[in-house]
């Protein structure tokens, strides 16, 4: 979908701006420096952040060891079983993001991210669907919240997908160092457990999700029964009752087919560079689900020429138009994903523990905030 009024996400890291960036970076991990522990962790941590913006041929520990002229192994434990929290540092990731891109209309953006992976030893690795590929591959899943407001997007936090064959492989977890509490957990389970984690300290007026999140039931309640307003993609066939209708459900697909061209409203989404951008929308009340599962929601559904969306959300009284600029911010991830796997290298790694994906992760997050935040700096220092 087109984006809103949001401000674009462009990030472009010469190589003649790396030194002076490096520079920074130790000022902006000072406030990160107790969550790492012992004092060296604190220099691996700046030399790997550090690595992610430098053009080497592949930023992983050795190529970024090698460019500094210190040995692996140090900086290998650090990122692949160092004893620093990760979860501790993430809680501060948000609480920064919360403080420097806070703001009230922001959304929460859930999305399911594959990492392509050989062989069988790194965590939770086996043949399932990687998003990033269109098919399924021996691939690795992480679920990730995506924070977006009109001051900067970025990466707030991530859960590893551990497939129910390895949750159940004692062998295969002790190798991989999983912890004895983690349970097999689905992918949208994982992603709840985020928002209810981090809702409180990143104001946001929405949760988005595409149809992987928006199909399950439970997760719409869930997020209802919490007071978060969802705008959830739906796949086509989803199957709704019409206030008025004769009772029998239809597909939000065959609702769409129905409704006149007359009943459709104009949404300007976003000025272009030819002009402003536009989409056709309608929102509506429906009925959802059976029985006791049965609940009243309200379904949009957004087109353009060859293109429709669907939408359930348990929004009432929002306008149409604002509704409309919502959902088209969920094209947010794509940009914070390309600029989490280019400028900052996030797919780039070669740990095989549950606790070394989670801390190359969390390193990952750091440097992206650390761009979101170099870059507003940036404009604030350009003439208007």
């Amino acid at each position: 979908m087109p984006v809103t009024q949001l401000p674009p996400a462009e990030f472009v890291v010469s190589q003649a701006s790396v030194a002076p960036l490096v520079e920074r970076l130790g000022v902006f991990l000072e406030p990160y420096r107790p969550l790492f522990g012992r004092t060296e962790n604190h220099g691996h941590a700046r030399m790997y952040i550090g690595g992610r913006f430098e053009r080497l041929p592949r930023r992983t520990l050795e190529p970024i060891a090698t460019e500094h002229g210190v040995h692996r192994r140090p900086l290998q434990y650090f990122v692949g079983a160092g004893t620093w929290d990760d979860g501790a540092v993430r809680d501060q990731i948000c609480a920064q993001v919360g403080e420097a891109l806070g703001s009230p209309d922001a959304v929460l953006i859930l999305d399911g991210s594959g990492f392509q992976k050989w062989g069988t030893k790194s965590v939770g690795v086996q043949r399932q669907w990687c998003g990033r590929l269109g098919k399924t591959e021996n691939c690795q899943v992480g679920e990730f919240l995506v924070y977006a407001s009109r001051k900067g997007q970025t990466l707030v936090d991530c859960r590893l997908y551990l497939p129910e064959t390895w949750a159940g492989d004692w062998a295969r977890r002790k190798e991989a160092h999983v912890p004895r509490a983690v349970k097999f957990k689905k992918g949208w389970e994982l992603s709840y457990e985020m928002i209810k984690v981090r809702s409180a300290v990143l104001p946001h007026r929405w949760v988005l999700g595409d149809d992987s999140y928006g199909r399950v039931v439970a997760l719409r309640r869930r997020l209802d029964d919490d007071d978060e307003r969802y705008l959830l993609e739906v796949p086509s066939n989803t199957q709704v009752y019409l206030d008025g209708g004769d009772g029998k459900s239809r597909s939000v697909a065959s609702v769409a087919d129905a409704i006149p061209a007359r009943e459709w409203e104009r949404v300007r989404v976003r000025d272009g560079e030819k002009g402003p951008i536009e989409v056709k929308a309608i929102k509506m009340r429906v009925t959802t689900g059976k029985g006791d599962e049965r609940r009243r929601e309200t379904l949009l559904v957004v087109r353009r020429p060859g293109e429709r969306w669907f939408y359930l959300s348990n929004a009432k009284g929002v306008s149409l138009s604002k509704m409309t600029k919502a959902a088209a911010c969920r094209h947010y991830v794509e940009e914070v994903f390309e600029v989490a796997k280019g400028d900052v290298g996030m797919d780039e790694y070669e740990v095989r523990s549950w606790i070394g994906w989670h801390h190359h992760m969390t390193l990952s997050f750091l440097a992206m905030l650390f761009l979101v935040i170099e870059r507003n700096c940036l404009k604030k220092r350009l003439p208007h």
